[in-house]
């Protein structure tokens, strides 16, 4: 509601101030994370980010939805992001595995750290680029392909957790060597100041024939991460990899043709 004296306001209801809840409950998830890795729960210690990263997928919409966007819930958000998804991920898996490894292990874990907080940046400052001059913002989603520049953060930090995923559905300790998973998260935050295109689920649109059938689709992934929760993220980790692979491919090939 506008304020016709130009003051800020004295009261806020409280469910504006919802959106910025869950983003302080995310902090408290991801630093929790980070206990519980440190102590060696390496299950809740994922369970609590995978909490963080469906909390961030709720704060902004609703936000938006509440019309109570504001920028101390976007700094809020950027800090939630860095620390859930560029700090406590790596840290996890250095209790899990590194710990014990020469401490180049401890930079791979810093490499991951810097490259996340370098996407985050990208993003935060093409994000305050306008609509009118959105035509070559690298990291939001244009209406033309609906790509993202690189891969998000949240999603990077699924990747990385891949093989605390593997290992938890097939094994009881680690499936990897610890050297090959110091070159894999290293990987994986290249992937994410990288210039591939990587599709962005916000922009994707489905055509009413085929919302049954999706929702059909949907329901059957959601049983699937109920019962069998961490095969059935590999495989969506997998099948995220899949789809990084395809946008890199063609747009290989769209640049192929346009010099043709």
């Amino acid at each position: 509601m506008a304020n016709v004296s130009g003051k800020l306001p004295t009261e806020f209801p409280l469910i504006q101030l919802l959106p910025n809840m869950l983003t302080i409950t995310a902090i408290c998830a991801g630093l929790s994370a980070m206990r519980e890795g440190y102590q060696g729960d390496f299950v809740t210690a994922v369970q609590l980010i995978l909490a963080a990263a469906i909390l961030d997928g709720l704060d902004g919409r609703i936000a938006r939805l509440l019309g109570s966007d504001s920028r101390l819930g976007a700094e809020l958000d950027s800090l939630a992001d860095f620390l859930n998804f560029g700090v406590a991920p790596g840290l996890v898996l250095y209790f899990w595995v590194l710990q014990d490894l020469p401490s180049a292990a401890w930079l791979a874990v810093l490499a991951y750290a810097v490259c996340c907080v370098m996407r985050l940046a990208r993003f935060n400052v093409t994000d305050k680029i306008p609509d009118s001059l959105d035509d070559t913002d690298p990291d939001r989603p244009c209406p033309q392909n609906a790509y993202f520049t690189g891969v998000p953060a949240p999603a990077g930090a699924m990747l990385v957790m891949l093989p605390m995923f593997l290992s938890f559905a097939f094994s009881d300790a680690p499936i990897l060597p610890g050297i090959v998973i110091c070159f894999y998260m290293i990987a994986v935050g290249l992937l994410m100041i990288s210039r591939i295109p990587t599709w962005s689920f916000k922009k994707t649109t489905i055509s009413r024939a085929n919302v049954k059938p999706f929702l059909v689709v949907f329901g059957v992934v959601a049983a699937a991460v109920m019962i069998q929760p961490w095969s059935t993220l590999a495989f969506l980790c997998l099948a995220y990899v899949g789809m990084v692979i395809w946008g890199l491919v063609s747009r290989g090939r769209d640049a192929r043709t346009k010099r043709i």
